[in-house]
């Protein structure tokens, strides 16, 4: 029997990725979440899937869970994410670090085998070059988000040279998906859209972003575990695909029919990148098939939400 820890599984990326694993019948996967941000209604029901709510800042709560299960593989998700929320909660950003530092102690003296790290394109700041490449682009990034998301790679190959605790670091981009909160882009337009609501952009919108549907993320998480691809290594998850804010905003009120406007609202001060596009050549051949198309991930949206009542944003 294989044991995973999946932190942060209550979020869209944790709670995703516990139900894929908890396909394979041989393996327990045991959830935490503290549910500041994550949401019970996402965790999986299902006979090997655990929850526990606690906090991974707190060191004597997570020893207890890794005394409890001999864990196999640990991925940590648990984090504070979005740009507005982590500008104005900068301490409890801060925060994660001990998280962090818990997660790698514990493993390394637990016996796990590898820990995957759920770091962000919000460490390549504003970009040098397009694409963003692992090893080429430099980490300019100066919001405490992507400075906590930067320390924790640094930890994680640090632990690996001291104490031989392998690792995976994924640098998520954009990902989106129905289970997604709704303060974030995609979810927030698309339900705006679907109830013919005003739609607002910063600026000029002429900010871009590229996205990666949910499926295409997890599937490439999953295959890196079991094909043992990428120990010890950085992988940038997202889609190679650049739209701008302002066009992603045409083309969601074009495929939900929508009679929304788009206002447009002063732009931010700090965190909103003029650029976005990963260099996705190693996640491709990882994958191994053809990544979800934004039309298509519109569209499984758009089922998920008239098949779930919508709520109003």
């Amino acid at each position: 029997m294989i044991n995973i820890l999946v932190t942060g599984g209550a979020g869209q990326l944790g709670s995703t990725l516990a139900s894929k694993l908890s396909n394979n019948k041989s393996t327990t996967v045991v959830i935490i979440d503290n549910l500041s941000t994550g949401e019970r209604s996402k965790i999986p029901n299902k006979s090997n899937v655990k929850f526990i709510k606690a906090d991974v800042n707190n060191y004597n709560d997570m020893m207890s869970i890794f005394a409890a299960f001999k864990f196999n593989y640990v991925f940590h998700f648990a984090a504070v994410v979005g740009v507005e929320r982590t500008l104005e909660n900068p301490i409890n950003v801060l925060d994660d670090i001990d998280g962090i530092k818990n997660i790698l102690s514990l493993s390394k003296n637990s016996g796990v085998e590898r820990v995957f790290y759920s770091s962000s394109s919000e460490v390549y700041g504003e970009p040098f070059e397009i694409p963003q490449n692992e090893k080429t682009t430099p980490l300019n990034s100066r919001l405490p988000y992507a400075i906590v998301k930067n320390v924790g790679e640094a930890f994680f190959k640090a632990y690996k040279n001291e104490y031989g605790l392998d690792y995976t670091i994924f640098r998520f981009f954009n990902t989106y998906g129905p289970l997604q909160s709704n303060d974030f882009v995609m979810p927030r337009f698309m339900r705006l859209a679907m109830n013919h609501q005003p739609i607002p952009i910063y600026g000029k919108g002429n900010q871009t972003r590229s996205f990666c549907y949910i499926d295409d993320n997890i599937d490439t998480c999953i295959k890196a575990l079991y094909e043992n691809c990428y120990i010890n290594d950085v992988l940038n998850i997202g889609n190679d695909v650049e739209i701008s804010v302002l066009e992603l905003a045409k083309k969601v009120i074009n495929l939900t029919n929508s009679k929304s406007e788009i206002i447009f609202l002063p732009s931010l001060k700090e965190g909103d990148m003029s650029r976005r596009c990963p260099d996705i050549t190693k996640m491709k051949t990882l994958l191994g098939r053809d990544l979800v198309t934004l039309e298509e991930g519109i569209y499984k949206m758009m089922d998920y939400y008239n098949t779930y009542t919508i709520q109003k944003p």
